[in-house]
């Protein structure tokens, strides 16, 4: 079992279950989490991952200082995106797993360039609506979990395959929390 994989899960795991929580520590232990993936995938040639990990720094740090102070100095709170925003972003998702994958296939020796492609288009997605606070965040996340479960157990990484297991779970409960609390804000704001 490697250790560095087996540290990434646990804080993977922390990070995860506090951001259902709506738990600001959530984004310090993601960036710890997504620091160690980096040279987890790298090693299991997971390309897409070790990019989407790279960039998931950065969006940490980013959710980590727009949870704090929100739009226009103002703390963040859930919201959800219109049916035509979803459908954007899930037609974006699409097409840039389709164009990643094309280029990860012809000049990489990705192991499975397509789902790893499908991984980072729709994480990013995920990851830029859950910094924003938007209860759509967690449907992306639930296909990407759904397809990493798989690519991961292929690559034989069985805790990172089991976190993202675990995650799926998690993520429905995420789901139902936030929702939960925009129902509570529509409410309060309704009076």
């Amino acid at each position: 079992m490697n250790p560095i994989e087996l540290t990434a899960a646990i804080f993977g795991f922390i990070c995860v279950y506090l951001t259902t929580r709506q738990n600001i520590y959530c984004w310090p232990a993601g960036l710890i989490q997504v620091s160690l993936y980096i040279i987890v995938f790298y090693e299991a040639k997971l390309y897409s991952d070790v990019i989407l990990h790279i960039i998931y720094v950065i969006l940490q740090i980013y959710g980590w200082y727009y949870w704090l102070h929100g739009d226009h100095h103002h703390q963040a709170v859930v919201t959800r995106l219109s049916l035509t925003l979803l459908i954007i972003w899930v037609v974006i998702g699409l097409i840039a797993a389709a164009i990643w994958g094309t280029i990860m296939y012809t000049y990489t020796d990705a192991a499975l360039p397509y789902p790893d492609a499908f991984i980072i288009a729709m994480s990013l997605i995920g990851q830029w609506l859950m910094a924003k606070k938007k209860i759509e965040n967690w449907y992306f996340w639930i296909a990407v979990d759904v397809v990493a479960i798989a690519v991961y157990a292929v690559k034989e990484l069985y805790v990172t395959s089991v976190l993202y297991f675990t995650f799926l779970i998690i993520c429905l409960y995420g789901l139902r929390e936030w929702h939960s609390s925009f129902l509570k804000l529509k409410d309060v704001k309704s009076f």
